[in-house]
C-alpha cells in the first residue's frame, strides 16, 4: 500500500522545484492537454484522473548548468506507479556514484594445485553481481583460465553467491509467470540471464524445423517433433508444446532433453522461444562446462555444480572483469532488462553498504543519493528498482525533475543516449515511424529518446524529445488503469507535438 502524502508536503516538494529549477514566477501559466491527447484518451475510456503528464523545457541557464520551465502540468505531483520508466532512477544514480567504467568482478578460487596442465581441486565462482555474465564473456574467462597453463580440470564446482542476502534472490512474481525471461531474480553468479534461448525456423533446404539455442550447455539435447504448417506466423507461440525432460532436475551432471511438439507456420522467418527452465546451479554447471569445452578444456569427469563460500585456504585464480557500466545502462534502458536492473541496485548497496547487498540498502543509497542532488521524492516507492513491481511509485514532475538533473552531470550523455530512440532502437523501435518521416528534409532532424515502461493496468513514457526548432523537452506520462494498454496512441500523440514544438505558439501547426 502506497503511504499517505498530504497536500501541504506536495506544496513544500512542488514549491522548492519551482523555486530552484524552474524561470521565474511571473511566466505564463502551464498549457493545457493537447485536445488530440484528450481525444485519444476519450475514444479509449481511459479517465483523465488516472493520468499525470508533466512536460518542461530544458534551456540553457548558468554557465555549465540547465534550468526548466514548466510547459504542461496535469496531476503531475501524484505518485504513480511508473513501470518500467522507474529502471530511469536506477540507471542514473548508478552511472553516477560507480561511474561509466565501472565493472563487476567475477572471482576464480582452486583449493587444488595445477601440475602438467591439469587443475587438480575444485573452482569456486565468487560473484558480484555482473548483470551481463553472457557466452562471450564466459568464453574469455575461460582463456584466461587457459592462459594460467591449465587444460584439465580434476574437480568439481562450486557457487559463492554471499555478495547477496538470501532476501535479495527471492523468485517473487507479480503475475505468477516464474518461467518467463523477465521474471528472472538477481544472482550474484547471474549467467545468460539464466534463459535458455531457442531458435526456430524453417530450414532453407528442406520442408523441416531447424532449432538451435544460445547458451550452450553440457548436457542438453533437442528432440524436434514438431510438423510444418500453412499458417500465418501470428501467434505462433500457441501452437507449440515444450518440455524438458527430466523436469525440475537438481543433479547436474545428468543429461537434459528439450522437446517440442506441435505445429509450427512456414511462415515463420525465424523466431526465438525464451524459457526459464533450469534451476541456477544446474544453469551455471552445465553452461560453465560447455564454455571449457568449447574452448579445448577437458575434465576428468563431468563436473557437479554446488553452493559454497569459497574457503579460506583456497587461491585465487583470476578476477575476471565483465563490461563498462555504460554497456550494461545501455541494455537496461534500451530493453527494458528487469533482472540487470535489480542488479544494479544491489551493487549500489554492495558497494556503499557491503554485503550483503539487500534491496533496502539499495533504496538506502538512491535516496542518499537525491539528498546530494537536492531532489526531495515525496512519496518515492522503490521495490526493486526495475519498475517490475504493483508497489513502486513515483511522480511525473518528480521523474521530469530526475531528467533535468541528469542534462547537469557528467554521466549526462551517457545516461541520454541509452535511451531509446523512436522509430530506431529499442523499446521505441516501431513508434513514431509516420511523425518522424515528416522531418526527413531537415538538415537536423528531430528526435525523442524515451524509456517506456508498461504493466497489465501501465503504461508510462519518460524521456527527452528534441523539437524541430531545437527545443529539448523533458516528458513523462503515466496511465494507471484497466484501460491503459489503448494509452500508447495518446502518449505518441503527446510526443508528435513535442515535436513539433506544440508548446510554442510561434513553431506549432
Amino acid at each position: 500500500m502506497r503511504p499517505y502524502i498530504s497536500h501541504s508536503a506536495f506544496f513544500i516538494a512542488s514549491f522548492c522545484w519551482l523555486a530552484s529549477s524552474f524561470a521565474a514566477a511571473n511566466e505564463t501559466a502551464p498549457l493545457s492537454i493537447p485536445k488530440v491527447v484528450v481525444s485519444s484518451l476519450e475514444r479509449n475510456q481511459i479517465p483523465l484522473d488516472t493520468v499525470s503528464i508533466s512536460v518542461v523545457e530544458i534551456e540553457p541557464g548558468s554557465p555549465g548548468k540547465h534550468v526548466a520551465k514548466k510547459m504542461l502540468d496535469w496531476r503531475g505531483i501524484e505518485p504513480m506507479n511508473p513501470a518500467s520508466t522507474m529502471k530511469l532512477l536506477t540507471t542514473l544514480t548508478g552511472l553516477d556514484i560507480l561511474g561509466p567504467q565501472y565493472r563487476w568482478r567475477t572471482n576464480v578460487f582452486t583449493d587444488g594445485v595445477i601440475r602438467q596442465g591439469t587443475l587438480k581441486g575444485n573452482v569456486y565462482l565468487q560473484g558480484t553481481g555482473d548483470p551481463k555474465l553472457v557466452p562471450e564473456e564466459l568464453a574469455k574467462m575461460m582463456r584466461e583460465l587457459q592462459g594460467l597453463g591449465i587444460q584439465k580440470i580434476d574437480g568439481n564446482l562450486f557457487f559463492d553467491r554471499s555478495a547477496y542476502a538470501p532476501s535479495a534472490m527471492e523468485h517473487n512474481t507479480i503475475d505468477g509467470e516464474s518461467l518467463r525471461a523477465y521474471n528472472v531474480p538477481p544472482d550474484p553468479l547471474l549467467y545468460a540471464f539464466r534463459t535458455l534461448s531457442f531458435q526456430l525456423s524453417k530450414s532453407r533446404t528442406a520442408d523441416f524445423i531447424d532449432i538451435s539455442y544460445t547458451p550452450a550447455l553440457s548436457q542438453l539435447k533437442v528432440s524436434n517433433q514438431m510438423q510444418l504448417v500453412d499458417r500465418s506466423c501470428d501467434n505462433w507461440k500457441s501452437n507449440i508444446r515444450f518440455n524438458l525432460d527430466p523436469e525440475g532436475i537438481t543433479n547436474t551432471d545428468q543429461p537434459l532433453t528439450a522437446e517440442f511438439s506441435g505445429a509450427f507456420p512456414s511462415s515463420c522467418k525465424g523466431v526465438n522461444f525464451n524459457v526459464v527452465a533450469l534451476d541456477a546451479n544446474t544453469f551455471l554447471t552445465q553452461g560453465f562446462a560447455a564454455a571449457w569445452e568449447l574452448a579445448g578444456g577437458t575434465w576428468v569427469r563431468p563436473p557437479v555444480g554446488k553452493n559454497g563460500n569459497v574457503p579460506l585456504a583456497a587461491r585465487l585464480l583470476l578476477q575476471f572483469e565483465g563490461i563498462a557500466l555504460a554497456d550494461d545502462v545501455l541494455d537496461i534502458n534500451k530493453y527494458s532488462n528487469n533482472v540487470m536492473a535489480r542488479q544494479l541496485l544491489l551493487t549500489l548497496a554492495l558497494e556503499k553498504m557491503g554485503k550483503p547487498a539487500t534491496t533496502a540498502n539499495g533504496e538506502l543509497v538512491i535516496q542518499s543519493w537525491l539528498k546530494q542532488n537536492a531532489l526531495d521524492f515525496q512519496g518515492l516507492v522503490i521495490e526493486n528498482g526495475s519498475g517490475l513491481s504493483r508497489n513502486e511509485a513515483i511522480s511525473a514532475s518528480q521523474m521530469n525533475q530526475l531528467l533535468l538533473t541528469a542534462r547537469n552531470l557528467p554521466v549526462g550523455d551517457i545516461f541520454y543516449n541509452s535511451l531509446p530512440i523512436a522509430g530506431t532502437d529499442g523499446t521505441m523501435r516501431n513508434r513514431l515511424m509516420s511523425q518522424l518521416r515528416k522531418f526527413l528534409h531537415l538538415k537536423k532532424k528531430p528526435e525523442a529518446r524515451i524509456k517506456t515502461g508498461s504493466l497489465a493496468d501501465v503504461r508510462a513514457i519518460s524521456g527527452y524529445v528534441l523539437s524541430k526548432s531545437g527545443k529539448m523537452y523533458a516528458v513523462t506520462s503515466f496511465i494507471n488503469h484497466p484501460n491503459a494498454w489503448r494509452g500508447l496512441e495518446a502518449h505518441d500523440q503527446l510526443l508528435s507535438w513535442l515535436l513539433e514544438d506544440g508548446p510554442d505558439p510561434k513553431h506549432a501547426r
